[in-house]
Parts: structure tokens; C-alpha cells; sequence
């Protein structure tokens, strides 16, 4: 009989015999070491430069006519910072039907020592919405 790391004859006959396992050469592993390093490095810069400076949360929404949607939201920046927030209204089928956009300027007080406030705003409408909420938020440079 065979031993176990030889194929049988027919299957060596057929597709030839294994080919024997080479060591992995320094070179080779070096260049592995230096990309999986590069990785680390490149993953690392990306999660700590990625935080935004602003991030909102929407709250909830309520429709006061087919005209109007009142929007309800929060904003988290450094409390010293002006931001402005593009809110919008959306329609049965997500399509945008009505747009603002808001300026939240320094505050003293809110949680996080002001870093994070509270905000309500009236956003008029095209047609029918039946959702509104935050869009994107960004700091206003001076």
C-alpha cells in the first residue's frame, strides 16, 4: 500500500505527484512584515483622524399641515463652533419635499457643557411629507 502523504498510483498517475512544500523565504517575509505593517499604520491614522468635528441625532418629527413639517434634532460640536444643518422633509416615496438649512451657533448650555443642544425648526413644504430629520451637519469657518 501507499503511506499517507503519497498519493495512490492511479491519482498520481493521473494529476502527477504532489509537489513538495518549499519554506517561506526571508525575502518573502519581509515583504508580508512590511505591508501588514503599512495596514496597521494606514487603519490607525483613519480612526483617529475620522471623528467629526459635528454629528446630529434626530429626535422625531411631527407634520402640523401638508405644508409644514416641524423637525426636532440634536447637535454634538465643540461648543465654541458654529454649524450649520441642512434639514429636510421627505414624501411617501423618500423623495425630498422640503428643505432648510439651520445655523446652531456657540452655546453655554446643553449636555456636555454645551457640546450637545437641542434644536426644533419648521420646514416648509412642497407637498405631503410623512418623515423629516437631519440631512448632514458641517462647521462654518470664519
Amino acid at each position: 500500500m501507499s503511506s499517507s502523504s503519497t498519493p495512490p498510483p492511479r491519482v498520481a498517475n493521473r494529476y502527477g505527484s504532489p509537489k513538495p512544500k518549499k519554506p517561506m523565504g526571508r525575502a518573502r517575509m519581509l515583504v508580508i512584515a512590511a505591508l501588514t505593517v503599512a495596514v496597521a499604520a494606514v487603519a490607525a491614522v483613519a480612526v483617529t483622524s475620522g471623528s467629526p468635528p459635528v454629528s446630529s441625532k434626530d429626535v422625531g418629527f411631527s407634520i402640523a399641515s401638508d405644508g409644514r413639517t416641524s423637525v426636532d434634532f440634536e447637535v454634538t460640536k465643540d461648543r465654541s463652533a458654529t454649524a450649520q444643518c441642512a434639514v429636510q422633509a421627505l414624501s411617501e416615496n423618500y423623495a425630498v419635499v422640503g428643505w432648510r438649512v439651520v445655523t446652531i451657533g456657540p452655546a453655554d448650555d446643553g449636555a456636555n457643557a454645551g457640546g450637545t443642544t437641542a434644536h426644533r425648526t419648521e420646514v416648509r413644504t412642497d407637498s405631503p411629507a410623512v418623515s423629516g430629520g437631519v440631512n448632514a451637519c458641517w462647521i462654518v469657518e470664519d
